[in-house]
């Protein structure tokens, strides 16, 4: 049998285990085969051929929710370049540990990255080595303010409420949090949790057997602790997986400018669009950005024709994504054993 085109969309069944672990990026075959009313060797079977060919990947999210939805310490940047020079710049820059997103618009001559960074900071890219490139054309950054929604939070929409609500872990426990701390996920980790976490990151659905193996510790504490971090809300993990592959070829970037009175409700009611993958407040004049996928063109018209009409909108510019250059972390590839000479 000839293997499915990379482009080509995924069946009902599989795309069902995708939204499945949006809800929850550890989830056991045999609790997803009870909740979507499959045998656990089918949900087993298809999990191994998604992961297998690289068409899923769960990982640890590169961008954690800040405590109240504050600054994320990150900030959007839109770059453009000389024609023929986009692809030497997209390489700069995914080389980068600090550019988890790298989006090229189907202008030719656009990218749209995410690069973390400390909030108020003077950041060297921003300020120094990207304007100093001769191949970029233009720079503009934007600090988020505000977050909304993140791509983490994204679920496709081919679940019924119920299955959501029955496959999605509960919610942090009260009191389970320092939320005084100054961590990534708002909580500081020891040298434990973050060995775990580092681990986790490029393959967050490793089982508790390989991550001792590959950490060091007893498999107990390893298990006891994914069970407090996931308990405090901590273990937050996203599905990477190309949206045409559900489905979904359209993906499109939107530059808002709201009235200040209408920014909060504008916000979140993007945030709460089932097509809509990550909403921000942010600086600039565009003071509200989002990303959104669709079927197709007519869906994307119909949003912002009809979907965006009452929220105190002035102005929208819309970029329509051609590929999605960079999304961190990179998988861990098997070392090979040097041949013997």
């Amino acid at each position: 049998m000839a293997r499915a085109s990379v482009d080509s969309v995924l069946s009902l069944v599989d795309q069902r285990l995708v939204a499945a672990m949006q809800c929850d990026g550890r989830l056991t075959a045999e609790r997803a085969a009870h909740v979507l009313g499959l045998s656990p060797a089918t949900v087993r079977r298809r999990l191994h051929a998604l992961g297998d060919d690289g068409t899923v990947r769960v990982v640890i999210s590169p961008v954690a929710r800040p405590r109240n939805s504050g600054s994320a310490g990150a900030l959007f940047l839109r770059i453009r370049v000389l024609r023929g020079k986009l692809d030497t710049i997209v390489a700069a820059l995914a080389a980068r540990e600090d550019i988890p997103f790298i989006d090229v618009t189907t202008s030719g001559d656009e990218i749209f990255a995410v690069a973390r960074t400390e909030p108020g900071s003077r950041d060297p890219l921003v300020f120094r080595q990207l304007p100093s490139t001769q191949a970029v054309t233009s720079l503009e950054s934007a600090t988020i303010l505000h977050v909304f929604r993140l791509t983490s939070e994204w679920r496709h929409q081919v679940l019924t409420a119920p299955e959501r609500a029955a496959l999605t872990p509960a919610e942090p426990v009260p009191g389970t949090t320092a939320s005084g701390s100054s961590g990534l996920y708002g909580v500081d980790t020891d040298v434990l949790e973050q060995s775990l976490i580092d681990a986790l990151t490029p393959d967050a659905r490793l089982t508790s057997a390989a991550l001792a193996a590959r950490t060091g510790h007893p498999e107990s504490t390893v298990r006891r602790r994914l069970g407090q971090l996931t308990t405090q809300g901590r273990l937050v993990t996203q599905v990477l997986v190309d949206p045409r592959r559900l489905g979904l070829p359209i993906e499109a970037k939107l530059l808002l400018h709201v009235a200040p009175d209408h920014l909060a409700t504008a916000g979140q009611a993007l945030a709460d669009h089932p097509s809509v993958h990550g909403a921000f407040a942010t600086s600039g004049p565009s003071n509200l950005h989002a990303a959104a996928y669709f079927p197709d063109l007519t869906a994307l018209y119909g949003f912002l024709s009809q979907d965006l009409v009452g929220l105190g909108i002035t102005h929208v510019e819309t970029a329509i994504v051609s590929r999605a250059a960079k999304r961190t972390p990179a998988p861990v590839r098997p070392v090979r054993p040097v041949p013997s000479r």
